[in-house]
């Protein structure tokens, strides 16, 4: 199967972007940076693209103008081991951006993001559909996901 890549679209702020999110990431860098030339569109020298890789998955941000927006119809999910992980995410993720509910942020640069347990998916369609129901509950009610307060809630009897 051909690698997938994700493209994000930037104004200007694509090499900002990037050392951001290689910077919150394990094992992550900036792999390549290409500039636009004299045939433009925008001014020669100017970042064009920036490849860069989030543990090993490779994205590329491209600084195509102002003619497109991030919305939350596309998100990039961190499946996080823990709490621990949920708020190191959640804090640098959401410095400057804006928190949103059920685990949902948008960060500094608007692109949309969604931190939570790894294994939410499977609480919230445990067979036992009580106890998902519970959690699902607990979940619309909270912007960062309290993994504790998620499974007290689910295990409630």
């Amino acid at each position: 199967m051909p690698r997938i890549t994700p493209t994000l679209w930037f104004d200007t702020q694509g090499e900002d972007a990037a050392t951001f999110y290689v910077s919150v990431f394990p094992n992550s860098k900036i792999t390549d940076l290409a500039h636009y030339g004299e045939a433009g569109p925008r001014p020669a020298g100017t970042v064009m693209t920036v490849e860069f890789e989030l543990d090993g998955q490779p994205y590329l941000a491209l600084n195509g103008g102002p003619e497109f927006t991030f919305n939350e119809a596309v998100s990039l999910t961190i499946d996080c081991a823990d709490q621990e992980e949920v708020d190191h995410y959640w804090t640098k993720l959401s410095e400057g951006g804006q928190e949103g509910p059920c685990g949902w942020l948008k960060d500094k640069f608007g692109l949309s993001w969604q931190v939570a347990p790894a294994d939410l998916g499977k609480l919230i369609s445990d067979p036992d559909q009580a106890r998902a129901q519970r959690a699902m509950a607990a979940m619309l009610g909270m912007k960062k996901i309290d993994v504790a307060a998620l499974y007290a809630a689910a295990d409630q009897k």
